[in-house]
Protein backbone atom coordinates (compact mmCIF):
# COMPACT_ATOMS: atom_id res chain seq x y z
CA UNK A 1 0.00 0.00 0.00
CA UNK A 2 0.84 3.51 -0.53
CA UNK A 3 0.14 6.45 1.37
CA UNK A 4 -1.64 9.34 -0.59
CA UNK A 5 -0.69 13.18 -0.45
CA UNK A 6 -4.11 14.56 -1.98
CA UNK A 7 -1.87 17.85 -2.21
CA UNK A 8 -0.26 15.84 -5.41
CA UNK A 9 -3.78 15.00 -6.91
CA UNK A 10 -3.97 16.99 -10.39
CA UNK A 11 -6.30 19.65 -9.96
CA UNK A 12 -6.95 21.76 -13.02
CA UNK A 13 -5.82 25.46 -13.24
CA UNK A 14 -8.72 26.42 -10.97
CA UNK A 15 -7.55 23.94 -8.15
CA UNK A 16 -10.57 21.59 -9.29
CA UNK A 17 -10.80 18.12 -9.86
CA UNK A 18 -13.98 16.21 -11.69
CA UNK A 19 -15.64 13.26 -9.02
CA UNK A 20 -17.85 11.18 -11.02
CA UNK A 21 -20.52 9.48 -7.87
CA UNK A 22 -21.75 6.12 -8.48
CA UNK A 23 -23.97 4.22 -6.72
CA UNK A 24 -21.87 1.62 -4.56
CA UNK A 25 -24.62 -1.34 -4.98
CA UNK A 26 -25.69 -0.92 -9.07
CA UNK A 27 -22.66 1.18 -10.45
CA UNK A 28 -25.42 3.23 -11.43
CA UNK A 29 -23.59 6.79 -12.25
CA UNK A 30 -25.71 9.55 -10.24
CA UNK A 31 -23.95 12.78 -10.94
CA UNK A 32 -20.80 14.33 -12.42
CA UNK A 33 -19.23 17.49 -9.68
CA UNK A 34 -16.51 18.91 -8.85
CA UNK A 35 -13.92 18.80 -5.63
CA UNK A 36 -11.35 21.20 -4.37
CA UNK A 37 -8.00 20.28 -1.95
CA UNK A 38 -10.34 21.07 0.84
CA UNK A 39 -13.51 19.38 -0.22
CA UNK A 40 -11.38 15.98 -0.47
CA UNK A 41 -10.53 16.78 2.63
CA UNK A 42 -14.23 17.20 4.28
CA UNK A 43 -15.26 13.56 2.37
CA UNK A 44 -12.92 11.95 3.89
CA UNK A 45 -13.23 12.98 7.08
CA UNK A 46 -17.29 13.28 7.15
CA UNK A 47 -17.42 10.14 4.59
CA UNK A 48 -19.98 12.43 2.83
CA UNK A 49 -19.75 13.99 -0.36
CA UNK A 50 -18.52 17.49 -0.47
CA UNK A 51 -17.78 19.58 -3.49
CA UNK A 52 -16.98 22.77 -4.72
CA UNK A 53 -19.70 24.95 -6.83
CA UNK A 54 -17.99 26.88 -9.83
CA UNK A 55 -21.48 29.05 -10.10
CA UNK A 56 -21.49 29.82 -6.52
CA UNK A 57 -17.70 29.69 -5.48
CA UNK A 58 -18.67 27.84 -2.38
CA UNK A 59 -18.13 24.48 -0.98
CA UNK A 60 -21.72 22.32 -0.95
CA UNK A 61 -22.48 19.40 1.18
CA UNK A 62 -24.82 16.98 -0.82
CA UNK A 63 -27.80 16.86 0.26
CA UNK A 64 -27.68 19.57 3.01
CA UNK A 65 -30.78 21.35 1.65
CA UNK A 66 -32.99 17.91 0.58
CA UNK A 67 -31.79 15.45 3.16
CA UNK A 68 -30.30 13.28 0.45
CA UNK A 69 -26.89 12.29 1.17
CA UNK A 70 -24.38 9.81 -0.55
CA UNK A 71 -22.82 7.93 2.45
CA UNK A 72 -18.75 7.39 1.21
CA UNK A 73 -17.91 3.95 0.65
CA UNK A 74 -14.63 4.12 -1.82
CA UNK A 75 -12.87 6.70 -3.14
CA UNK A 76 -10.73 6.03 -6.23
CA UNK A 77 -8.36 8.31 -8.57
CA UNK A 78 -7.79 7.44 -12.12
CA UNK A 79 -4.29 6.27 -13.48
CA UNK A 80 -3.42 9.93 -14.33
CA UNK A 81 -5.06 11.35 -10.88
CA UNK A 82 -6.78 14.02 -12.57
CA UNK A 83 -9.78 12.37 -12.05
CA UNK A 84 -11.47 10.58 -8.78
CA UNK A 85 -14.24 7.82 -8.57
CA UNK A 86 -16.59 8.22 -5.34
CA UNK A 87 -18.86 5.34 -4.79
CA UNK A 88 -21.74 5.95 -2.40
CA UNK A 89 -24.82 4.88 -0.36
CA UNK A 90 -27.12 7.18 -1.79
CA UNK A 91 -30.12 8.17 0.09
CA UNK A 92 -33.47 9.51 -2.10
CA UNK A 93 -32.29 10.77 -4.93
CA UNK A 94 -29.27 12.40 -6.34
CA UNK A 95 -30.43 14.42 -9.04
CA UNK A 96 -31.51 17.67 -7.68
CA UNK A 97 -35.01 17.52 -9.93
CA UNK A 98 -35.93 14.58 -8.09
CA UNK A 99 -34.64 11.68 -10.24
CA UNK A 100 -32.35 9.07 -8.49
CA UNK A 101 -29.37 9.93 -11.03
CA UNK A 102 -28.69 12.95 -12.91
CA UNK A 103 -28.30 11.59 -15.95
CA UNK A 104 -32.11 10.60 -16.78
CA UNK A 105 -32.15 12.55 -20.19
CA UNK A 106 -31.51 9.92 -23.20
CA UNK A 107 -30.48 10.58 -26.60
CA UNK A 108 -31.76 8.84 -28.94
CA UNK A 109 -30.38 8.30 -32.61
CA UNK A 110 -32.48 10.45 -34.18
CA UNK A 111 -31.52 13.31 -31.53
CA UNK A 112 -35.01 13.44 -29.73
CA UNK A 113 -34.22 13.35 -25.96
CA UNK A 114 -36.72 11.30 -23.59
CA UNK A 115 -36.66 10.82 -19.75
CA UNK A 116 -35.99 7.30 -18.05
CA UNK A 117 -36.71 6.81 -14.83
CA UNK A 118 -39.63 8.34 -12.55
CA UNK A 119 -39.35 11.25 -10.42
CA UNK A 120 -39.18 10.64 -6.68
CA UNK A 121 -39.87 14.21 -5.32
CA UNK A 122 -40.75 17.31 -6.31
CA UNK A 123 -37.98 19.68 -6.08
CA UNK A 124 -40.36 22.95 -5.60
CA UNK A 125 -41.73 21.20 -2.13
CA UNK A 126 -37.99 20.18 -1.12
CA UNK A 127 -35.93 23.04 -2.00
CA UNK A 128 -39.17 25.57 -1.87
CA UNK A 129 -40.44 24.96 1.51
CA UNK A 130 -37.21 24.64 2.83
CA UNK A 131 -35.92 28.20 1.75
CA UNK A 132 -39.35 29.57 2.47
CA UNK A 133 -40.00 28.26 5.86
CA UNK A 134 -37.44 29.37 8.34
CA UNK A 135 -39.19 27.03 11.26
CA UNK A 136 -39.00 23.92 8.97
CA UNK A 137 -35.84 24.40 8.39
CA UNK A 138 -34.79 24.50 11.80
CA UNK A 139 -36.33 21.44 12.43
CA UNK A 140 -34.50 19.56 10.05
CA UNK A 141 -31.47 20.33 11.51
CA UNK A 142 -30.41 17.48 14.13
CA UNK A 143 -29.26 18.21 17.97
CA UNK A 144 -26.32 16.26 19.13
CA UNK A 145 -24.65 16.39 22.81
CA UNK A 146 -21.27 16.56 23.53
CA UNK A 147 -20.94 13.22 23.76
CA UNK A 148 -20.31 13.29 19.94
CA UNK A 149 -16.68 14.90 20.75
CA UNK A 150 -15.78 11.85 22.73
CA UNK A 151 -16.90 9.15 19.75
CA UNK A 152 -15.16 11.60 17.36
CA UNK A 153 -11.95 11.63 19.33
CA UNK A 154 -12.48 7.91 19.82
CA UNK A 155 -12.39 7.48 15.86
CA UNK A 156 -9.29 9.55 15.27
CA UNK A 157 -7.22 7.35 18.09
CA UNK A 158 -7.96 4.91 16.22
CA UNK A 159 -7.08 6.28 12.94
CA UNK A 160 -4.25 7.59 14.59
CA UNK A 161 -3.44 3.76 15.73
CA UNK A 162 -4.04 1.77 12.22
CA UNK A 163 -3.20 4.59 9.89
CA UNK A 164 -5.80 3.21 7.38
CA UNK A 165 -4.34 4.07 3.74
CA UNK A 166 -6.76 7.23 2.12
CA UNK A 167 -8.11 8.29 5.60
CA UNK A 168 -7.84 12.15 6.25
CA UNK A 169 -6.72 12.27 9.74
CA UNK A 170 -4.18 9.30 8.59
CA UNK A 171 -2.62 11.85 6.74
CA UNK A 172 -2.64 14.71 9.02
CA UNK A 173 -0.61 12.32 11.14
CA UNK A 174 1.46 11.00 8.33
CA UNK A 175 2.51 15.14 8.00
CA UNK A 176 2.58 15.50 11.93
CA UNK A 177 2.22 18.66 14.10
CA UNK A 178 3.16 21.31 12.07
CA UNK A 179 0.62 20.47 9.33
CA UNK A 180 -2.14 19.89 12.12
CA UNK A 181 -1.36 23.17 13.70
CA UNK A 182 -1.43 24.95 10.01
CA UNK A 183 -4.78 23.46 9.45
CA UNK A 184 -5.96 24.30 13.54
CA UNK A 185 -5.22 27.96 12.22
CA UNK A 186 -7.00 28.07 9.04
CA UNK A 187 -9.73 26.78 9.95
CA UNK A 188 -9.99 29.46 13.17
CA UNK A 189 -9.75 31.78 10.72
CA UNK A 190 -12.97 30.25 8.43
CA UNK A 191 -15.12 30.63 11.85
CA UNK A 192 -13.95 34.44 12.06
CA UNK A 193 -14.45 35.26 8.64
CA UNK A 194 -18.08 33.04 8.54
CA UNK A 195 -18.86 35.15 12.47
CA UNK A 196 -17.92 38.54 10.93
CA UNK A 197 -20.09 37.74 8.01
CA UNK A 198 -23.02 36.62 10.02
CA UNK A 199 -23.30 33.70 8.21
CA UNK A 200 -24.82 30.94 10.20
CA UNK A 201 -24.73 28.20 8.10
CA UNK A 202 -21.19 28.43 7.52
CA UNK A 203 -20.15 29.04 10.94
CA UNK A 204 -21.67 26.08 11.50
CA UNK A 205 -19.91 24.15 9.06
CA UNK A 206 -16.52 25.47 9.49
CA UNK A 207 -17.25 25.57 13.64
CA UNK A 208 -17.54 21.83 13.29
CA UNK A 209 -14.29 21.85 11.24
CA UNK A 210 -12.59 23.86 13.85
CA UNK A 211 -13.17 21.32 16.71
CA UNK A 212 -12.26 18.36 14.23
CA UNK A 213 -8.85 19.52 14.08
CA UNK A 214 -8.36 20.83 17.73
CA UNK A 215 -9.17 17.21 18.14
CA UNK A 216 -6.58 15.60 16.15
CA UNK A 217 -4.44 17.99 17.98
CA UNK A 218 -5.09 16.98 21.00
CA UNK A 219 -4.76 13.06 19.95
CA UNK A 220 -1.18 14.44 18.55
CA UNK A 221 0.03 15.51 22.01
CA UNK A 222 -1.51 13.16 24.01
CA UNK A 223 -4.22 15.15 25.83
CA UNK A 224 -8.00 13.44 26.52
CA UNK A 225 -10.90 16.19 25.71
CA UNK A 226 -11.78 14.89 29.42
CA UNK A 227 -8.60 16.92 30.71
CA UNK A 228 -10.35 20.45 28.84
CA UNK A 229 -13.70 19.54 29.82
CA UNK A 230 -12.34 18.86 33.68
CA UNK A 231 -10.42 22.80 33.26
CA UNK A 232 -13.21 24.23 32.09
CA UNK A 233 -16.15 22.21 34.91
CA UNK A 234 -12.66 23.47 37.69
CA UNK A 235 -13.08 27.26 35.67
CA UNK A 236 -16.84 27.64 37.12
CA UNK A 237 -15.49 27.50 40.71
Amino acid sequence: MQQLDITKLKYDRSGLIPAIVQDYATREVLMVAYMNQEAVEKTLTTLETWFWSRSRQKFWHKGESSGNVQKVREIYHDCDKDTLLVLVDQKGAACHEGYYSCFHYRINRDCTVEIVGEQQFDPDEVYGKISENKEQAKETVPTAGAGVLDELYGVILDRKEKMPEGAYTSYLFDKGLDKILKKVGEESAEVILAAKNKDKHELVKESADLLYHLLVMLAEQGVMPGEVFAELKQRRK
